[in-house]
């Protein structure tokens, strides 16, 4: 069963950074498919970042350019690098991971704050 825990989450000004990371137990990298998510206040979740089991990465236009998404084979973890963040990239976001030859989420975290004031 995959279980994924989130960590790095915080407060920051717009234009600051931050580095989430979701430690991955349950399976490995080499057949899994890895995403972020978020969900801001009243809105729905949206995927934010994703990357496959070959590294191949892909991300939402609103963030191209200043959030990198990765994964640490060795210490299965996976990262969202967040630079120049604004005021619209608050929500809670979440982790998830898929079977590469499936096409639905079987694993959650269970979310962390990012808050961004300008």
């Amino acid at each position: 069963q995959v279980h994924l825990v989130e960590s790095g989450g915080g407060s920051v000004q717009a234009g600051g950074s931050l580095r989430l990371s979701c430690a991955v137990s349950g399976h490995t990298f080499q057949s899994y498919c890895m995403g972020w998510f978020r969900q801001a206040p009243e809105k729905e979740r949206e995927g934010v970042a994703f990357i496959d089991n070959t590294g191949s990465t892909g991300y939402i236009s609103s963030v191209k350019g200043r959030f990198t998404v990765s994964q640490d084979y060795v210490k299965n973890t996976l990262y969202l690098q967040m630079n120049s963040l604004k005021p619209e990239d608050t929500g809670i976001y979440y982790c998830a991971a898929r079977r590469c030859d499936a096409d639905y989420w079987d694993g959650w975290g269970q979310g962390i704050q990012v808050t961004v004031s300008s």
